[in-house]
């Protein structure tokens, strides 16, 4: 049995920064006490109704499969917006709220989010024209209550040629800026599991549902089997919440009492692809209609590199199993090579390709199979035996969401309602006054502009903890890979204040190694582990494991399917 080891226990404690429970202490929590809530899956649903319970006094456990955000919740787009592209198919409401808590997390998360300009450029026979693009921006910022980062501007054909020197001219008629906000996905959903546990929750990753535990036809709790040792604990709980997105119908069919009436979720595929920002060096964001079929996709800054997505397609892949095929890639590679012909991207210019879910509502189809046009609004049900169901939603109002199904929960259990304080609160890390001040020290403090920049945007307020760790043991300032600001004390930290178990929870879900080398963060793993092993009790025999566990993984999730699935 692996257990964490007095190496980890030796590491200077942070007094600014609380460090979650022992896996150890997690577990026996999980076993031995009752709860009101249990929470299934650690997606950003997930973890912040998690949070959103713990800050209301409810007493909260939450289990996630794999790690948390190992699903959608890591291989999105990576914004938060107001989806402008939703205005086209009516969903007015989904915009005004999206477009509340872009402005709302900007606040509570400003490391986390941060404003991001897009420019819309308009062709000739575009399906959508110019007067329809500012009548859609006009309505946007309206439904933003005119809140938003800034007013879009119109811009002429010139004015989209200097902002993008690169981008195809013939048949550019114009154009427009208007304002988004980017994250990072994986730590967003992080940082709502650290506040759940800060909160008081008992939170555990690497840890699935077995089955659901049912008395008198009523679900009472769940055997969960902890993945790094195999035991199973049965975790007492007055009420259930099945948040695991795509996996929701796996959870229903655990439930004896649950009726089968086909899917609650249909979900679509979303491929991304990055490649250097040298190959496609753009200024701000660009939302696009890709030529080859009209949909809206996006071209994305990303420090050093640029995303290109998204695709939005049927699959029949398992959600643990879905990933980017070769025509994904052609696609995405001929829409950007369109708008920027003398780019001439090809497939070796690509340095990773991921895919998501979307799990969205079966009921928001309307009858429509066309995904694109599926609504993006949450639904909560609750099955015969008294589970709670989310489904559907976005990343951006996943707040919102988890509002919803706490409230749900005290009408369950009949509590008193309570209100939540998710709206006012700063997630953990947030609680900065003036982010470029942050910035400023943190670069003249690490000596490297990009590692100190990343820091703050990774772990806001409490980089300062994090470098610490080099002063103790200067090892820990070497970079995992040359050429990128992620450092080793950064695996340290996620052993000892971020749930760390696996490299593949460091370096594809805590940093974004994996989606940032060519080999998926193979090399970087051995750096890795040299680092984590004493940490959390690896002898030779098991780092080796575990580093054949994290290529399983990096190919499990990036690698590329010759054809559709």
């Amino acid at each position: 049995m692996r257990s964490e080891s007095a190496a980890l226990r030796s590491l200077p404690a942070s007094t600014e920064v609380p460090a979650p429970p022992s896996r150890a202490d997690r577990l026996r929590s999980l076993a031995s006490e009752s709860f009101d809530l249990l929470v299934i899956g650690g997606g950003v649903t997930g973890a912040g109704a998690a949070r959103d319970a713990a800050l209301r006094g409810l007493k909260v456990a939450l289990v996630e499969r794999e790690d948390f955000a190992s699903g959608t919740s890591s291989r999105s787009s990576r914004l938060i917006h107001g989806g402008l592209r939703y205005l086209e198919h009516g969903h007015l409401g989904l915009v005004f709220e999206s477009s509340i808590e872009r402005r709302r997390l900007l606040h509570l998360a400003p490391h986390l989010v941060r404003p991001l300009a897009f420019v819309w450029p308009v062709y000739e026979g575009a399906r959508v024209p110019r007067w329809k693009l500012n009548a859609g921006l006009m309505l946007y910022d309206a439904l933003s209550l005119f809140r938003n980062v800034k007013a879009y501007q119109r811009l002429s054909l010139k004015q989209v040629v200097e902002a993008e020197p690169g981008i195809k001219s013939d048949g550019l008629k114009g154009g427009a800026r208007y304002y988004d906000a980017a994250t990072d996905d994986a730590r967003l959903t992080l940082a709502n599991a650290l506040g759940a546990s800060e909160a008081g929750a008992v939170v555990l990753n690497h840890a699935s549902v077995k089955r659901l535990v049912l008395e008198d036809g009523k679900a009472t709790g769940a055997v969960v089997v902890d993945h790094l040792t195999g035991v199973e604990h049965t975790v007492r709980a007055r009420a259930v919440v099945n948040a695991t997105g795509p996996w929701s119908d796996e959870i229903r069919q655990l439930d004896s009492k649950q009726e089968r009436k086909g899917p609650s979720v249909r979900g679509s595929k979303g491929v991304h692809i990055a490649v250097p920002r040298s190959r496609l060096n753009i200024g701000d964001a660009l939302t696009l209609l890709s030529p080859v079929d009209g949909r809206v996709m996006f071209i994305l800054p990303a420090d050093a590199f640029t995303l290109i997505g998204t695709t939005e397609t049927a699959t029949r892949a398992h959600p643990a199993e879905v990933r980017a095929s070769e025509a994904d890639v052609a696609y995405l590679l001929a829409s950007a090579n369109a708008f920027f012909p003398e780019a001439n991207l090809t497939r070796e210019d690509m340095v990773s390709a991921w895919a998501g879910i979307r799990p969205l509502a079966a009921s928001g189809y309307h009858g429509n199979s066309d995904a694109g046009s599926a609504s993006r609004e949450h639904t909560i049900d609750v099955s015969p035996s008294g589970v709670l169901a989310i489904s559907g939603g976005k990343l951006t109002t996943f707040r919102v969401m988890a509002r919803d199904v706490v409230n749900a929960v005290e009408r369950h259990l009949s509590l008193p309602h309570k209100k939540p304080v998710t709206h006012e609160q700063p997630l953990p890390g947030g609680d900065i006054l003036k982010l470029d001040a942050e910035l400023a020290a943190a670069k003249q403090a690490v000596g490297d502009p990009a590692t100190g920049e990343h820091l703050v945007r990774a772990y806001g307020s409490r980089w300062h903890a994090v470098w610490a760790l080099t002063r103790e043991t200067p090892a820990l300032a070497e970079p995992l890979v040359e050429g990128l600001p992620y450092r080793r004390a950064e695996a340290a930290w996620g052993v000892t204040h971020e749930m760390v178990q696996t490299l593949a929870d460091l370096l594809i879900r805590r940093l974004k190694v994996a989606f940032e080398t060519r080999d998926q963060g193979r090399a970087a793993a051995v750096r890795a582990a040299q680092v984590m092993a004493p940490l959390l009790g690896w002898d030779a025999a098991e780092t080796e494991r575990q580093l054949a566990a994290y290529a399983v993984d990096a190919q499990r999730i990036f690698g590329v399917d010759p054809s559709d699935a």
